[in-house]
């Protein structure tokens, strides 16, 4: 049974920064291209960013393009996003997703089929 679980969310001001982690289990993780996505409210979910399994290939939403950095230890079975310079508009639900194993170049929700429930993000200006 896979399971992601998210944390590191929480309230911060403009040009702050945030960590934000996820911890994998069940399935073989190195092998698994992993995700972040976001919802903010009243909005549909968005890609983020996403790194595969073999670390070689990130992509990112231009949203969030020299901000945020997207990171793997598959020693470890954890995927984070580093935040910097965040926004008002980066206040949003932050998903961890799981994506199709040994294929690098997902970023479409639908490729994505496990998800974690979420963490809370919000930049007050």
């Amino acid at each position: 049974q896979v399971q992601l679980v998210e944390s590191g969310g929480g309230l911060v001001q403009a040009g702050d920064s945030l960590r934000l982690s996820c911890a994998a289990s069940g399935g073989t993780f190195s092998r698994y291209t992993m995700g972040w996505f976001r919802q903010a409210p009243g909005k549909e979910r968005e890609f983020v960013a996403t790194i595969s399994w073999n670390v070689g290939t990130t992509y990112y939403a231009d949203s969030v393009k020299g901000r945020f950095t997207i990171s793997r230890d598959n020693a470890k079975n954890t995927v984070s996003l580093q935040m910097t310079s965040l926004k008002p508009e980066d206040t949003a639900v932050y998903y961890c997703a799981r994506g199709p194993s040994y294929y690098s170049d997902a970023i479409k929700i639908s490729e994505f089929n496990y998800w974690g429930q979420g963490t809370q993000v919000t930049v007050s200006s």
